[in-house]
C-alpha cells in the first residue's frame, strides 16, 4: 500500500493537505496503542507507519521524491545541485537571510521564496509528466534547499520576536 492509498488520496503532487491531517488523525486514533490493548506492538508499529507516510506528504519536496520514488527514479536525491545560477542565487538568498533584521525583511524574503517553490513546483510537475527524471530529480533537490531556508526564516523570526519580547521586559523598570 502506497502512502497516498493509506491516506485515501490521489497519486499526485497536489494534495488536499486539510484531508492529509484528517485522515492521519484518524489512522492515529485507530491505531494509538491505548486502543490496541491485545496487540500494542502492531499498534505502535502501525502508527509509526502512518507517522512515516504523513511526514513525507506533508512536505512538497518530499512528496515529491515519494511520487519519483513510485517511479523507481529516486535514486540520487542526495547529491549536489549542479546548477551554477541556481547556486548563486540561493547564496545570495542565505546572505539576506543572515543580514535580515526586521519582521519585514524577514517576510519579504520568505515571499520571494515562495514564488521560486510556486515556479519549482510547476517545473517538477512538466517534468515528471514528461518522465524527464533527471530534471524532476533535481527540482527536487531545489525543493529541499528552499523548505530548509524557509525554516532558517522561521527560526530567525522566533529569535526576532524572542528578542523583542526581551527589549520589551528590559524596558519596564523595577523599583
Amino acid at each position: 500500500m502506497t502512502y497516498f492509498e493509506l491516506f485515501d488520496l490521489d497519486p499526485n503532487l497536489d494534495i488536499d493537505l486539510d484531508v492529509l491531517k484528517a485522515n492521519f488523525l484518524a489512522l492515529q486514533q485507530k491505531f494509538h496503542p491505548d486502543n490496541n490493548q491485545d496487540n500494542i506492538d502492531q499498534a505502535v508499529k502501525q502508527s509509526s507507519e502512518v507517522n512515516q507516510a504523513y511526514d513525507t506528504l506533508k512536505n512538497i519536496d518530499s512528496r515529491a521524491a515519494y511520487l519519483l520514488k513510485l517511479e523507481k527514479q529516486d535514486f540520487g536525491l542526495e547529491q549536489s545541485i549542479h546548477d551554477f545560477e541556481f547556486l548563486q542565487s540561493a547564496l545570495e538568498l542565505r546572505e539576506q537571510l543572515e543580514d535580515a533584521t526586521t519582521s519585514a525583511q524577514l517576510q519579504l524574503l520568505r515571499q520571494e521564496i515562495e514564488q521560486w517553490v510556486a515556479s519549482l513546483i510547476r517545473e517538477f510537475k512538466i517534468d515528471f509528466n514528461a518522465q524527464d527524471w533527471s530534471e524532476a530529480r533535481d527540482t527536487v533537490r531545489k525543493l529541499r534547499f528552499f523548505r530548509h531556508v524557509l525554516a532558517d526564516i522561521d527560526k530567525a523570526e522566533d529569535k526576532l520576536f524572542d528578542d523583542e519580547q526581551f527589549d520589551d521586559f528590559d524596558d519596564h523598570d523595577f523599583e
